[in-house]
């Protein structure tokens, strides 16, 4: 038995731009002034936009400071610096073991899908060259809830046609993790401080298809009456 699909996140899974938007919040930051470090950018890994912008204002002591209009302008701001850093991406921006474990896993037949709360998601998955190989990349415009609540993921699954307890989700963030496992998924963790999740792996290196098919097949299973 195998699952019937594999959810992958994109930022730190398929690719890394954490330091691109590292650079682009802290440049924001700075017209505002505030100041913060890439440890405390970990905190704003796989949750959405104008959360992650959020948190850097508590983070200034300025969460009251801005209207709702000024927020949507210094989050616009950093996308478009964001944005501007794609176009260094190529297919060599892929993490290692990638585009190998996306060839085993179509060659297994089973169903790939993205769960994503970028919106330049569809962007970059095409500049990396691998927009084929998903079946489906959940819309992020259409979640109203960021990671760690599990709608994104619940997303792909229906958007995939798969029950969510017979797929595997993989994320580099805790708050993702979090999200898998609230769906029903198997989650897999890529990185350190992943511990809620089911399968933990240091690197993308260690991700093939035989380490999540053995994963799958050593799965407690649950015996209706």
């Amino acid at each position: 038995m195998t699952p019937d699909a594999v959810v992958f996140d994109l930022d730190g899974v398929i690719t890394d731009t954490a330091h691109l938007h590292f650079l682009a919040w802290r440049a924001v930051a700075q017209e505002i002034g505030i100041t913060f470090d890439e440890n405390f950018n970990e905190q704003l890994k796989g949750i959405s936009r104008m959360d992650s912008l959020q948190r850097i204002l508590q983070h200034g002591g300025k969460a009251g400071a801005f209207s709702d209009k000024q927020r949507l302008a210094l989050a616009g701001k950093k996308n478009d610096l964001y944005v501007r850093s794609l176009a260094s991406l190529t297919q060599a921006s892929l993490l290692p073991g990638i585009r190998e474990v996306l060839a085993e896993i179509r060659a297994a037949k089973v169903k790939i899908g993205l769960a994503s709360v970028s919106l330049n998601a569809p962007g970059i998955v095409q500049a990396l060259g691998v927009h084929k190989a998903f079946d489906f990349c959940a819309d992020a415009s259409r979640i109203a809830c960021s990671k760690p609540d599990p709608e994104i993921f619940l997303a792909a699954c229906a958007g995939l046609k798969v029950r969510p307890e017979s797929a595997i989700g993989i994320e580099d963030a805790a708050a993702g993790v979090e999200a898998i496992n609230a769906a029903g998924m198997l989650s897999v963790g890529i990185g350190s401080g992943l511990e809620q999740a089911g399968l933990q792996l240091h690197s993308t290196r260690e991700l093939t298809w035989k380490c999540l098919s053995d994963f799958w097949a050593s799965r407690p299973v649950l015996i209706r009456n």
